[in-house]
């Protein structure tokens, strides 16, 4: 995984790239390369806050070709601090997380409810110094607090389609666990994204749930990249630094 960094609307951002190369094919939620399918590489940039581009697709393919990076994939983005990405192995399971909190949400919530603005308030901490919220009405609510979890997980043996699904839903508990035993109410954010990657050669496991060999494992990784991801984020709001 290659931290890597670029110039864009008058901002310094970073990128985490993961050159996976071939023998690798996996479940992905993320606006480029979604589904399931073969891949050789996975980018999860960072966007500035106030990210206004009605073509996010076609950015994420401008940015992975500024990368170097062809043929499948997968791209996400997120307005979370990407240098500041989390990484955490468990039993041979790759795990790397991005985690920005300041709109979380409850998944099923009562329609037309707002989703409450959990950090500064929830946390009691002030916003960071260094980046003060602008007036209402110059930016929406969405736009002047951005957050994003986004998870990548590796998995170093074949998993059957069935498996990759199940991968998802076990990562997905284990980062609400994560997200809960952190101080943060809530499932997630609303923009959050995944990828899980496994093994194309050898005979595919059909079990990836929290209780399978290499489900648990999973879990144990993404509880562990996540937690600390939410304990960080917690920090930066409290002390503003990067």
């Amino acid at each position: 995984m290659e931290l890597v960094w670029r110039e864009e609307d008058g901002a310094r951002l970073a990128a985490t790239v993961w050159r996976a190369g071939g023998g690798w094919r996996a479940v992905s939620s993320a606006m480029l390369g979604g589904g399931i399918g073969p891949l050789g590489w996975v980018l999860n940039a960072q966007v500035r806050g106030a990210y206004a581009r009605l073509d996010p697709v076609a950015h994420l393919e401008e940015l992975a070709a500024s990368f170097g990076l062809d043929g499948p994939g997968t791209g996400m983005l997120t307005a979370a601090s990407v240098a500041r990405t989390m990484r955490r192995e468990d039993g041979g399971v790759a795990v790397s997380a991005t985690v920005g909190l300041r709109v979380p949400t409850w998944a099923a919530a009562p329609e037309g409810t707002a989703d409450p603005e959990l950090a500064p308030l929830h946390l009691d901490v002030p916003p960071p110094a260094r980046e003060p919220s602008p007036p209402k009405q110059q930016q929406p609510e969405q736009a002047r607090r951005p957050g994003t979890v986004n998870i990548v997980v590796a998995v170093p043996v074949a998993l059957s389609d069935a498996a990759l699904v199940n991968a998802v839903v076990t990562a997905t508990e284990a980062k609400t666990q994560a997200l809960l035993e952190a101080g943060y109410p809530c499932t997630g954010t609303a923009s959050d994204a995944i990828c899980v990657a496994a093994r194309t050669s050898g005979e595919a496991e059909p079990f990836a749930g929290p209780r399978s060999a290499w489900g648990s494992r999973i879990a144990r990784a993404v509880h562990a990249a996540v937690h600390a991801g939410a304990l960080d984020y917690t920090e930066y709001l409290r002390t503003g630094r990067s």
